[in-house]
């Protein structure tokens, strides 16, 4: 109003300025806001009040967009933020926040699984699962009597996974990147029996030859000379279970015969199923982690190497592995024979 004053009294601009810093002194408008002020009475203004200027609302976030927002994720799930608020025309913190907070949503990655399960395999799954829990119910230390046998392949060169190549960097360090690399083709395969115990017997398939029945049934036989020393518990017929997967050779009539004749309790694995397999679950990811990013000389550089380690996983960690496959079980029931994580 002091400027309107001003202005009517016939004052220019410029001695408006310096009659309003010997009344206001510091808190006087800038010299530049006094100007315009005077600019706009002059065209003809005559209102003091701020003229109205579009822009955004004080909320934006309200039950319109938050509807736009729903429907656009039902259409297509893997729609990104910036794509809905270029969409919208917002900004993506107000998309994260109706997403988050509003619609109660969070983006999940996708999991890889070994298989398409058929509707036959999962409640053979959950059969599986309910036995295993039923015998640790039925019978003493039923966890502390199974013996867990798998073959892995043991490579060369094994990449590290993008958490090992993870470093610790400044704000300003410039982002690291990693080159996809491939397995290598010079390859060992590993047999291995375990229990809570520990490692019983390790070996590696020779060089040239097949995992077949014949071979399987040899490595059964040299178990069989070192289980009983190693594990005198299990001298008595039938007093451990054996547990391996549904490969050919596991399923063969010799050695299905074999594993008769001496009265080994087998636990009928279903198949396509690692997450209830110890070795495949814990021994064999516990085992590679570890060894990868090396490269090993020769093959048996890798065996001697992988053999080391195998024996130096503490026995504690084995013996716990085989508690969590009631946990296991537990879950592929919950989850009526699907995958779990």
């Amino acid at each position: 109003m002091s400027i309107k004053f001003c202005f009517k009294l016939g004052k220019t601009a410029a001695e408006t300025v310096e009659l309003m810093r010997q009344v206001y002194g510091d808190n006087c408008l800038s010299r530049a806001q006094i100007f315009r002020w005077y600019a706009r009475f002059k065209s003809g203004v005559e209102t003091t009040e701020d003229e109205a200027r579009p822009g955004r609302p004080f909320s934006i976030r309200n039950e319109g967009l938050n509807a736009k927002v729903r429907k656009r994720i039902q259409e297509e799930r893997c729609v990104t933020v910036r794509m809905m608020a270029d969409e919208f025309g917002v900004n993506r913190e107000t998309i994260c926040q109706i997403l988050v907070e509003d619609l109660g949503k969070r983006k999940v990655a996708s999991w890889f699984v070994p298989h398409t399960l058929s509707d036959d395999q999962r409640h053979e799954r959950v059969q599986y699962a309910k036995d295993i829990i039923t015998a640790a119910h039925r019978y003493k230390n039923f966890l502390n009597l199974i013996v867990a046998e798998d073959e892995t392949w043991c490579f060369r060169f094994d990449p590290t996974t993008k958490c090992q190549s993870a470093e610790w960097k400044s704000p300003a360090s410039p982002k690291g990147k990693k080159v996809h690399l491939q397995k290598s083709k010079v390859k060992t395969m590993l047999v291995c029996f375990c229990d809570s115990k520990g490692i019983i017997h390790n070996e590696f398939v020779p060089e040239g030859q097949t995992a077949t029945r014949h071979f399987y049934l040899s490595v059964l036989e040299r178990l069989w000379k070192r289980i009983f020393p190693v594990r005198p518990k299990y001298s008595a017929p039938g007093s451990w279970f054996l547990i391996h997967d549904n490969a050919p050779f596991h399923q063969a009539v010799a050695v299905q015969e074999f594993l008769a004749r001496k009265q080994v309790c087998m636990l009928h694995h279903p198949p396509y199923s690692p997450d209830l397999s110890p070795c495949d679950y814990f021994l064999f990811p516990k085992l590679k982690l570890p060894l990868k990013g090396r490269l090993f000389e020769d093959v048996q550089d890798i065996q001697a190497t992988v053999t080391s380690s195998l024996w130096a996983i503490p026995q504690e960690d084995v013996q716990r592995s085989f508690q969590y496959l009631l946990d296991c079980a537990t879950s592929c029931i919950d989850a009526e024979g699907m995958y779990f994580e």
